[in-house]
């Protein structure tokens, strides 16, 4: 039986729904596994296509998280997918999944109105980060940090080196809150989903050293754990409100 036993209902119909569409069985599996335990509670569609979209009708639709599946950002096929989801769902969020980090791909599902670009290199934590990001009303374009995300203005966003970006992620956490250099730092190795071990490596200090710049971070950012800093950092440099995870 195709589409996950033909989309059923997890929870009631009623409850807040996200919709998953992905070729790939396992991707589309392992997405919605994963969201299970996120959202607990909450009704997860899980389609092949969007010619599986009317099994929905009637559901309470709070995301659609539509695979990029390799197409180009201006194919017909994408298009196509993308007018059949607004037909059935206008009000309901788009994100895009992908298997590249293309800053330029990014930057045009920014202005085509996606609300959220999740790619296969991005840390668990992260990724679920951005959901809950999304789900709050916010937008989610990790690689478009310090590329004036929220404006959709930009007609070309260059591909920058590592150095480059670190430097402007950097540059950007200084602007964000009353982060200390160091703490920037920290924060640009955070937000490529470095664990304390690998930025006290990267930085020169000490376990015990990053340890408490993550704590000052938190602080600052009125965070409890690693999720919620980069949560509330994403959010804060699209310049909207904290999202809290509800």
């Amino acid at each position: 039986m195709s589409d996950s036993a033909k989309s059923k209902r997890r929870t009631g119909r009623n409850a807040p729904t996200v919709i998953i569409i992905e070729h790939s069985t396992l991707a589309r599996t392992t997405v919605v596994k994963l969201l299970e335990h996120e959202l607990a509670g909450w009704n997860f569609i899980d389609l092949i296509s969007t010619e599986s979209l009317d099994r929905a009708l009637g559901a309470e639709v709070r995301l659609i998280a539509l695979d990029l599946a390799g197409r180009a950002i201006e194919s017909t096929s994408l298009r196509d997918d993308l007018a059949a989801i607004a037909a059935r769902f206008p009000e309901a969020p788009i994100t895009l999944l992908s298997g590249t980090d293309d800053v330029i791909i990014a930057s045009q599902a920014l202005k085509m109105g996606m609300r959220g670009f999740f790619t296969t290199s991005l840390p668990v934590d992260i990724a679920l980060a951005g959901l809950r990001l999304v789900l709050a009303g916010g937008i989610f374009f990790p690689q478009l940090m310090g590329a004036a995300a929220t404006n959709g203005s930009n007609e070309h966003v260059p591909v920058r080196t590592e150095a480059e970006k670190r430097l402007d992620d950097r540059t950007q956490y200084l602007a964000i809150a009353d982060f200390t250099p160091r703490e920037a730092d920290v924060l640009a190795e955070l937000q490529s989903g470095c664990s304390n071990k690998v930025i006290a490596g990267k930085l020169n200090l000490s376990g015990h050293t990053v340890k408490m710049h993550l704590q000052h971070i938190m602080r600052k950012l009125q965070a409890q754990n690693r999720t919620e800093v980069v949560a509330r950092l994403v959010q804060r440099a699209a310049g909207g409100p904290d999202a809290s995870p509800s």
